[in-house]
């Protein structure tokens, strides 16, 4: 009777969980598809723990109201900016889970074999939840077992650690240039086949040491992984750390013999997959040099920028807006930081009410996180029908009187085209110097989180409104008639 609820439960949550995801890809369906997520996870929880050899509920409760609170408080404090270094510390714990569930069923492996070897019947007997099942596993099953931990740990550590980088990149913690130590991709590569190795005597019984010294060399990885890449590339990073923790999620749920966990994580890992290499075809980067970390980096001395930027003031941005039919708005990662959308919303309305074509450009890695402008965008009511992608605008732009860029960098960059030798040749970007105006809201005239030049800046169709892009939009709108 508790496995065939149990598994119902289990169908039912994987059901919802499908239909969440298949809601997230529709800004007016997503409020629907979190709610799917979340009573998916509410009934697989309840399933979980009313289940068979589901050991301490009442500790099992009283741990997820800790963490449960622990959510609520972090969720409540963290800004939307703060939103993508947020999504790499979860990854990373997710990863570190892996980590401790791989070793405690190492460690009951290692118990079982203990007392089978002592043929100790009354204390196996005895055992309940993972350690039954462990000894009641014939000796292919446990081989195949040690594979599955295997795989979990050093998946789980990999992400872990890259995740914990990725977090501090994301936060200013780390520096966001691409680091490598000295040997670059080899120290990866010997990492990585040490660990087969290891696997090897893993497999054979040589006992936890192989385990511990994989998990070190995994760390290792995930670290050095994610120091490789640039901070341009670092949205796609956290798609692809987020299809690591959901294969790290699966292994783990194929040693505990959990369906809903192994689907789950496979949803989670596939789609992360999924969106990583659709980003990579966005930024005209190769899948394989993702996965290894190798982009980031220029391969040669960037090309020389001739001009000066022009400054204006909110006058001549007002006097432009007034007299153009056609603007398009491109926000960016600056508009998140100034919480500017609300300004960017009402500056909107304003000049939609007066007959002006407003649209909004997004390109697939604006932000720092996928789908981050977006997100931005509907949380400010600006409507959906207005806010285009970049395949969908980029012819536009010659036809177009004024360009608003409002805190972006990369993604405006003409040096994509223009420079073989930027960390960000090749990438399609959105070709805002073709429109007739272009300003761009600036804090200063640094280079930005990315570090890369933007020739843009220095056009002659091109003038900079430097300041907060929330103060400088709230002087424009009186202005703008």
């Amino acid at each position: 009777m508790e496995y065939g609820f149990t598994t119902a439960a289990y169908v039912v949550a994987a059901v919802l969980f499908i239909q969440s995801l298949g809601g997230l890809s529709n800004q007016e369906s997503a409020k629907r598809a979190v709610w799917y997520g979340i009573v998916g996870m509410a009934l697989a929880v309840v399933a979980t723990l009313m289940g068979p050899g589901a050991g301490n509920w009442v500790l099992s409760l009283i741990l997820i109201a800790i963490g449960g609170a622990i959510g609520w408080v972090v969720a409540q404090r963290v800004q939307m900016t703060e939103m993508p270094q947020l999504v790499a510390a979860m990854h990373s714990l997710v990863g570190l889970a892996a980590v401790f569930i791989g070793f405690n069923a190492q460690f009951e492996m290692v118990r079982v074999a203990a007392m089978q070897a002592a043929g100790d019947a009354a204390a196996l007997d005895m055992l309940t939840g993972f350690a039954a099942k462990v000894a009641e596993k014939s000796a292919a099953e446990i081989a195949v077992l040690k594979v599955e931990v295997f795989l979990g740990v050093f998946i789980g550590a990999v992400t872990f650690t890259g995740s914990v980088i990725a977090y501090g990149k994301l936060s200013g913690k780390v520096n966001s240039a691409a680091t490598k130590l000295p040997g670059g991709h080899m120290l990866n590569a010997g990492a990585a086949l040490i660990s087969i190795l290891l696997l090897i005597l893993y497999f054979q019984g040589f006992g936890t040491w192989t385990l511990m010294l994989m998990t070190l060399l995994a760390f290792f990885i995930g670290y050095h992984l994610i120091m490789g890449i640039g901070g341009a590339d670092m949205p796609v990073v956290v798609s692809m750390l987020n299809s690591y923790s959901g294969w790290a999620a699966a292994a783990i749920g194929f040693s505990l013999s959990n369906d809903l966990l192994i689907v789950v994580g496979a949803l989670v890992g596939s789609s992360g997959a999924i969106l990583s290499y659709i980003m990579c075809k966005a930024m005209n980067r190769s899948f394989v040099s993702v996965i290894l970390g190798g982009f980031g980096g220029s391969s040669g001395p960037a090309m020389e920028i001739e001009g000066e930027q022009i400054a204006i003031d909110a006058d001549g941005v007002a006097s432009a807006l007034n007299e153009a039919d056609s603007i398009i708005i491109v926000p960016g990662y600056g508009m998140a930081v100034a919480q500017a959308q609300q300004a960017v919303s009402e500056l909107t309305r304003k000049l939609r009410a007066k007959g002006k074509n407003v649209r909004f450009a997004i390109h697939p890695v604006a932000g720092r996180l996928p789908g981050h402008m977006n997100v931005l965008l509907a949380e400010a009511k600006v409507p959906y029908d207005i806010v285009l992608e970049m395949d969908e605008i980029n012819e536009d732009f010659p036809e177009t009187d004024v360009v608003i860029v409002i805190g972006s960098n990369d993604i405006v960059n003409p040096a994509a085209q223009e420079d073989p030798n930027s960390p960000i040749a090749g990438m399609p970007v959105l070709e805002v110097w073709r429109a007739k105006q272009v300003f761009v809201s600036k804090r200063g005239q640094g280079t930005g989180y990315s570090g890369i030049e933007n020739p843009l800046f220095y056009k002659e169709n091109t003038r900079m409104f430097y300041g907060d892009a929330k103060k400088s939009l709230d002087a424009l709108m009186p202005m703008v008639e």
